[in-house]
């Protein structure tokens, strides 16, 4: 696609020599996000119910939800360093989207079928196929995701910034929707929503299988429609001299040169992080035992809730997508007082479905956990990109990605003292994410952000 040479030198008082790029290139960069948030929010929706479903004791979901994250604190700063000098013909960031997209479609038909290969249930090889297959899955999620952050950093001028990171979570919400309907819709079209004692129900297959269809069509589609910028335009855009640019430094020096907000952002996901953990791991947990009564992962009443807070995920992507809509428009110095605000809307959220015996006050809870997860997931990045000069992007927003992994590793490690703690609660592990949501919210005030 060809790229309109417009200049703005100064947008809101940042700097900014990026030209401004027309829409329909925003659009080809941001449109692959809706196969790959399909892949999450499958994850998201339904790995809990995937693993106790085949027999994974309450109290050792913490290890499930371990492995991933600790694949991604070391894979994807070494993607962005690497994915800031691999200059091929076909970019530097496509490359590795080239790559991962088929391998996590791979991934995404290998996990659902985990109860149908003859384990047995609760079995040690089931839990460890149902693991690995977890930690692949997203690891190669991670791969795919993030070439259109990278993309978003490398090619998108200051003005345009709140339009590109919206409009890509708007479509990663869009593909969630869709992802988190799906074994819903299944289940009403007359597909099985109950299965065999540790197998996992033919909607939740049929979901995954779905989704690494769309994941590869949509990939395919940003492919083919976004041509990135040669090394010269490149470093004519972002101002770099090119001879000391050869000359790439380690991760760790970029890591001890990172700029203020860097480390003050990781404080904020530190908390968010572990919210949002609590939040994928108990909830299905929390709404069997206080809505539908029953802690049988087998029981019909637990499947229900599983499907039910896929309806949930795809509501508040629906608000999220909305949301999206309305902070595209928003200017960007008031960045920080919108991130505290989707934070706190996010706990909100977090408690009433922790604690409600109403699925219908639980579904219109989650518009404001909708409010919360687009800003999770588009704030710090907006900001963080604004404090980078452009000659590391993609190892600066790879390093960032601890501070969304750890938090993870974090809160499950935690939870094997919590957990019992709170007398094996799945509501009171909810509550307590709530906590570190609200102290997300209130250390947003430390953040400095800009060069």
């Amino acid at each position: 696609m060809s790229v309109k040479v417009e200049k703005n030198e100064k947008s809101f008082g940042f700097d900014n020599s990026l030209p401004t790029l027309p829409m329909k290139t925003i659009f080809a960069m941001t449109f692959g996000c809706i196969g790959v948030n399909m892949a999450f929010t499958l994850q998201g929706s339904q790995m809990s119910r995937i693993t106790q479903t085949i027999g994974v004791n309450p109290n050792n979901l913490g290890w499930f939800f371990l492995l991933p994250p600790l694949l991604g604190m070391f894979v994807q700063p070494l993607l962005g360093k690497y994915s800031d000098i691999t200059w091929t013909k076909w970019g530097r960031r496509i490359p590795y989207l080239l790559v991962g997209a088929p391998i996590t479609v791979i991934v995404m038909i290998m996990l659902p079928f985990t109860g149908s290969l003859g384990f047995g249930y609760g079995s040690m090889t089931a839990l460890i196929y149902a693991a690995v297959a977890i930690a692949l899955m997203d690891l190669f999620s991670n791969v795919c995701l993030a070439p259109y952050k990278m993309l978003a950093g490398d090619m998108v001028n200051e003005g345009q910034k709140n339009i590109a990171w919206s409009w890509q979570q708007i479509f990663s919400y869009a593909g969630g929707i869709l992802a988190a309907l799906l074994p819903f819709i299944l289940t009403k079209f007359g597909v099985s929503n109950t299965a065999p004692k540790g197998q996992v129900p033919l909607t939740v297959i049929w979901a995954y299988l779905v989704g690494a269809a769309m994941l590869l069509i949509t990939s395919l589609i940003t492919i083919f429609n976004v041509k990135e910028y040669d090394p010269e335009t490149y470093a004519k855009y972002h101002k770099i001299d090119v001879k000391k640019q050869k000359v790439t430094p380690s991760l760790w020096k970029l890591l001890k040169k990172a700029p203020r907000s860097f480390w003050e952002l990781s404080v904020v996901q530190l908390f968010s992080w572990i919210g949002i953990m609590y939040t994928w791991t108990y909830a299905t947990g929390a709404m069997a035992n206080n809505i539908w009564h029953t802690s049988d992962p087998v029981s019909a009443g637990f499947q229900a809730a599983g499907n039910w807070y896929g309806v949930m995920t795809a509501f508040y992507s629906v608000a999220a997508l909305l949301w999206g809509l309305y902070y595209a428009k928003t200017k960007e110095t008031k960045r920080k007082f919108w991130y505290s605000f989707g934070l706190f809307a996010d706990a909100i959220s977090i408690v009433i479905v922790a604690t409600t015996g109403n699925q219908w006050v639980a579904l219109f809870a989650f518009a404001l956990y909708g409010i919360g997860n687009f800003t999770i997931n588009t704030l710090p990045f907006a900001m963080l990109t604004t404090s980078l000069d452009g000659q590391n992007n993609g190892s600066y927003l790879g390093l960032f990605n601890i501070a969304v992994c750890l938090p993870q590793i974090i809160g499950s490690l935690a939870s094997f003292i919590i957990f019992p703690m709170v007398g094996n609660s799945q509501s009171m592990m909810m509550i307590i994410g709530f906590v570190a949501m609200v102290i997300g919210g209130f250390s947003v005030a430390i953040v400095h952000e800009g060069k």
